[in-house]
């Protein structure tokens, strides 16, 4: 069995493996999908890593790569592996200020950018980051800076011209126990902590993974759209790379409909939000029909998810079966078909799956395997086994990992994939991994009989986005109170696809305010937090407040509360702290209120 990912490199890009098509991908939408065969891989990974090499790049040093998923950003992971370098991935999303922030911890030396919205992240935060001497730009027609001091900016293309150099790299010297890559993920404070993983970590999580599902071949295509910053994206790539598959690289997240009909995947991933929006989008085709349709839509899916009872190991009557040939033939093949009509499975992770939809899509015919993990475990700990599925539960642990629940509920994990630590963070590791190698998730839950996980709850409320993003409420909840017109604030957006706010407006500043613009004050509470122009200031300030986030982080919608939030009213605990729980009991309806037009428009 191989022991780092560089094995796995040398094998399959050379032999007969080297004919096969790895990846895939669409510069140009108008265009057909571009090939790179395994053989022709390896080539370009030798070659940038040989040029890195040349630009003083050695082994053990961090370089930060910030892109979109592209050809590029898999030959610069691959070229740093063999040079024994340490890649630094980000989310193209995040602000100047974060990434400024992750090349200061990481002391990255270089930087891969995509474009010139990247390149100027990078160019801004020189000034704070000394120990980054080189600015590699992937599009060649993105302008290239002068007079950056101690660092220069070369495009991609000249790490793939040019001679190879003596200092060609040899993976003779990579080891199990190198870190491979730190991903940054941010903690309950909102302070991004970079985790590290070695070869160890990820060879143990693929095989892990691997025997988890349903067997995945050189036969098999992923289409991939999540970017490959997102650990649980990263985790697939090296799945297919081992298995020696293909994955095609989607155009953008608006074209995955039409890359399916083209690329006919085999195997996706997605987060839940991937599959609400799909789901969405047939009830949207369904409520278009005319009525005789509708009924025979509805008939095929009741149907449909009648004998999809048998994967959770439930009884199908034999008059369902008997209706399903038809009901396929009429309704349920022609969705799957919207797929490319090839897909074998997908794979939900980073958040929870709405079990209803899971079951939808189970009745179409399409079997979604839902995954559980942290960034800290490499990432997967459980994936939903395909011969028998519990909706709302997340599976079993892989069979190199422990799972156990600790006295106050908290998951933990154990085994090889459990990371090396956080960079620089020996306490905060500590407190992460005990003294018997656990890993303490933060997640609480439960595991029944059958030894599936349930998870019940966030210990520390670090919500989980329906797009998989991890969110620290605590950290913008003060942003947002630092304004003079805010009061209070709680968040909401743990399993959403947005976050949306409860305000307690300060009413002393704001009376201030309307009186400085000339606006009587309106001494109702009810009618004051009505008013437009209150709402408007708040909104503002929201903006103002929120301005260095990335955009997952931002608050999109809000409602301004009456009533503070008290000890007396049984929303504050005796030290002041928000029960969350309590107020979103109290403010249920309300908090409903903020999403039901995203649902339904």
């Amino acid at each position: 069995m191989p022991q780092t990912l560089v094995e796995v490199f040398e094998k399959n890009c050379q032999g007969e493996q080297a004919d096969r098509t790895y990846i895939q991908s669409k510069p140009d939408r108008s265009l057909p999908f571009e090939r790179i065969s395994y053989g022709d891989f390896g080539k370009r990974v030798r070659v940038v890593a040989s040029r890195m090499l040349d630009l003083g790049i050695e082994r053990g040093e961090r370089v930060a790569i910030v892109s979109e998923s592209r050809p590029e950003w898999l030959i610069a992971d691959f070229a740093l592996m063999l040079i024994g370098a340490i890649s630094v991935p980000m989310f193209p999303t995040l602000t100047q200020k974060q990434v400024e922030h992750i090349l200061i911890d990481s002391g990255a030396k270089a930087i891969v950018v995509s474009n010139e919205l990247q390149l100027g992240k990078a160019v801004k935060s020189l000034l704070q980051t000394p120990d980054l001497h080189h600015i590699i730009v992937m599009t060649e027609s993105t302008p290239l800076p002068t007079d950056l001091n101690n660092c220069t900016a070369i495009h991609w293309s000249a790490l793939e011209t040019g001679l190879v150099t003596p200092r060609s790299p040899s993976p003779s010297f990579t080891e199990a126990a190198d870190v491979v890559t730190i991903i940054y993920t941010s903690g309950t404070t909102g302070v991004p902590r970079g985790v590290m993983l070695t070869h160890r970590n990820l060879i143990a999580n693929v095989e892990g993974a691997m025997a988890a599902i349903p067997a995945v071949t050189s036969a098999d295509t992923f289409l991939s759209f999540l970017p490959l910053s997102h650990s649980f994206e990263r985790i697939a790539s090296y799945l297919v790379f081992y298995a020696g598959a293909s994955i095609a690289f989607a155009h953008s997240i608006d074209t995955v409909s039409e890359n399916m009909l083209e690329v006919r995947p085999t195997v996706m991933t997605g987060v839940p939000r991937f599959f609400e929006r799909v789901h969405t989008r047939i009830i949207k085709l369904r409520d278009a029909m005319p009525e005789r349709r509708q009924k025979i839509f509805d008939w095929a899916m009741t149907v449909g998810k009648m004998v999809a009872r048998a994967a959770e190991g439930l009884p199908v009557p034999i008059t369902y079966k008997l209706q399903y040939i038809l009901a396929d033939r009429l309704v349920l093949r022609k969705i799957r078909e919207r797929t490319g009509g090839r897909i074998r499975f997908f794979v939900s992770g980073a958040a929870a799956l709405n079990p209803e939809v899971g079951r939808a899509f189970a009745g179409f015919g399409l079997r979604i395997i839902e995954g559980y993990g942290m960034t800290e475990t490499s990432p997967v700990i459980a994936v939903t086994p395909f011969a028998k599925i519990k909706w709302g539960k997340v599976g079993l642990p892989l069979k190199n990992v422990e799972v156990k629940i600790a006295g106050d509920g908290e998951i933990l994990a154990r085994g090889p994939s459990v990371m090396k630590g956080y960079y620089n963070m020996p306490q905060e590791t500590a407190e992460a991994i005990d003294s018997e190698a656990w890993m303490h998730t933060g997640d609480i839950g439960t595991i029944d009989e059958d030894g599936y996980i349930a998870i019940t709850d966030r210990k520390k409320h670090l919500f989980v986005s329906s797009g998989g993003k991890n969110i620290a409420p605590a950290h913008i909840e003060a942003l947002l109170e630092q304004s003079p017109y805010v009061e209070q604030v709680m968040l909401i957006g743990d399993k959403r696809q947005f976050l949306t706010a409860l305000i307690v407006p300060q009413l002393d500043a704001i009376k201030e305010h309307l009186s400085a613009v000339g606006i009587p004050y309106v001494e109702s509470v009810g009618v004051t937090v009505e008013d437009p122009t209150v709402r408007t200031l708040i909104d503002s300030e929201i903006e103002l407040r929120l301005k260095d986030l990335a955009t997952y982080e931002r608050v999109r919608r809000f409602v301004l509360i009456t009533a503070p939030f008290s000890v007396e009213n049984g929303m504050l605990t005796p030290t002041f702290k928000v029960k969350r729980k309590e107020v979103e009991s109290r403010f249920g309806e309300l908090i409903e209120s903020l999403y039901f037009d995203s649902r339904h428009s």
